[in-house]
């Protein structure tokens, strides 16, 4: 925490203003606008994994339709597409970003559009922080005239190009769980520079009540939307949020600057007009083995880390469903590690990360 949190939450606790919505809402939600300009507008939500849902039905997306989504990801970018009735298509990613590959992309397009059907929409993430290639996706998204759904639920903080994460595609979406650059312990936010996507999310995030004096319903709605309390922590999160940038930021230089000679150890790179938050610091090892000497090692010093994610189309829940893939996020999830990365680290927990590895690689 920053330390002004506590501050937006008592005054919600002082009004009497717990339930959902609320000043600290609206807040948050300008707060977010401000942050990431480009006249982007926000809905805070209860979480990413309900903003993804959401952006699904306002773009259409319902059962039997394809949605291709990234396979090198959390399953949370892939779930909502089955909560409608939808079929995941994996696509695996490229080796400069570690994010979708837009070959394989608009490989995947035109055979769905040749043997099936033309998928519904395209969800695309910023992994670990680091922007996808944002021009050539959308390039083959305008192509084919399917919408792009920007998770970036990892990249608050981050700039493509000189325009910040969240605002690079038709619908974008944050999340603020606990574990990520900044928190409001559990929340989410839908973003679009369509008013119209906004007013949708609002409408269905909040049980779809109609506009009459009593509780009426014509469409099915959720219970989505975020509370006054807990978006009063995010507006504390806010002003922080580019020291915990910075933070993350300075863990990979350090991490990078200690190892990056070690035989065999690379890191991901930010390409050029590309600024990453940094929200892990990870690197390739040269095998599966040393991988997991590392991580052992580390456990053993109560020191956790963590294999990179496992791809969609390797994980037991969608063995079966279509993917596009040419074996590159398996490589990365076989070599690659997340080291300890949270913006309160001092430098001896860095130094004792670094110790240890360098003795196995040494």
């Amino acid at each position: 925490m920053g330390g002004t949190e506590r501050g937006y939450v008592n005054d919600a606790f002082e009004s009497n203003w717990i339930a959902p919505l609320g000043p600290n809402v609206n807040g948050f939600e300008s707060d977010i606008e401000s942050f990431i300009q480009s006249n982007v507008h926000a809905a805070a939500l209860s979480s990413g994994t309900g903003a993804i849902h959401l952006a699904l039905q306002i773009l259409g997306v319902g059962k039997g339709d394809e949605v291709l989504c990234q396979s090198f990801t959390f399953s949370a970018s892939a779930n909502p597409i089955v909560y409608l009735g939808a079929e995941p298509v994996f696509i695996d990613s490229e080796s400069y970003t570690w994010n979708m590959s837009p070959k394989l992309l608009e490989d995947a397009i035109e055979h769905r559009i040749k043997h099936y059907k033309k998928p519904k929409a395209i969800i695309a993430v910023h992994l670990y922080g680091m922007p996808y290639q944002v021009d050539e996706i959308n390039q083959i998204a305008e192509k084919y005239d399917i919408p792009v759904i920007e998770d970036s639920a990892e990249a608050l903080g981050s700039i493509y190009k000189g325009e910040k994460c969240g605002s690079l595609a038709a619908i974008s979406i944050l999340s603020f769980n606990g574990n990520k650059i900044i928190t409001t312990s559990g929340g989410g936010a839908l973003l679009s520079k369509n008013k119209d996507h906004i007013a949708q999310a609002i409408h269905l995030s909040t049980q779809a009540r109609d506009n009459a004096p009593h509780y009426q319903h014509s469409k099915i709605g959720y219970n989505y939307r975020m509370s006054n309390v807990l978006a009063g922590i995010g507006r504390g999160q806010m002003e922080v949020l580019q020291e915990r940038v910075d933070a993350r930021r300075s863990n990979y230089s350090f991490y990078k600057d200690s190892l990056g000679d070690l035989p065999g150890i690379k890191f991901l790179q930010e390409p050029a007009q590309t600024y990453s938050n940094r929200w892990l610091s990870c690197i390739l090892t040269p095998s599966f083995e040393i991988r997991e000497k590392i991580r052992l090692e580390l456990q053993a010093e109560n020191i956790e880390s963590r294999p990179l994610w496992k791809p969609m189309h390797l994980q037991p829940i969608f063995k079966d469903r279509l993917n596009y893939s040419d074996g590159t996020s398996e490589d990365l999830f076989n070599r690659g590690l997340c080291l300890p990365s949270g913006s309160n680290l001092t430098k001896e927990d860095l130094l004792r990360v670094v110790s240890i590895i360098k003795n196995i690689i040494k």
